[in-house]
């Protein structure tokens, strides 16, 4: 059986993740998560040495609210990851999900040219599998 390639960049999506400011509180950064849908936000590099942070909306709910922290007193950079692992569009699916595996992540930016285009999760690289 010949596999099918295919790369990161057919399996990534555009729409389920927004860019935000790692000094908004977590109750802003969920209001903006509410606003457009999505359960990751990328926090913005401060200067270009910097990297890129992410927020997911589990890590909400395990750093702020398991533990009884304010939401009003928190900053997304307090519970952010940093830095991120990210993959190249090009990527082979089949790589990516044994990058997930050994690292127990499930979702990633997808960077081409130093920016983030897309994010891919599991979901999506099993879902690119159909035909």
């Amino acid at each position: 059986m010949i596999h099918k390639l295919v790369q990161v960049k057919d399996a990534m999506t555009t729409d389920n993740y927004q860019f935000a400011d790692g000094m908004m509180t977590v109750a802003e950064g969920i209001k903006l998560a509410k606003k457009h849908n999505v359960n990751a936000l990328i926090i913005n590099k401060r200067n270009p040495q910097d990297e890129y942070g992410l927020v997911m909306l589990a890590d909400i709910a395990k750093e702020v609210l398991a533990k009884d922290r304010s939401p009003d007193r928190v900053n997304l950079y307090e519970i952010m990851a940093k830095p991120i692992l990210s993959v190249d569009p090009n990527m082979d699916v089949r790589y990516c999900a044994r990058l997930f595996e050994r690292f127990s992540i499930h979702l990633a930016p997808v960077v081409a040219n130093n920016e983030i285009v897309g994010m891919v999760d599991y979901i999506n690289m099993v879902f690119s599998q159909a035909e």
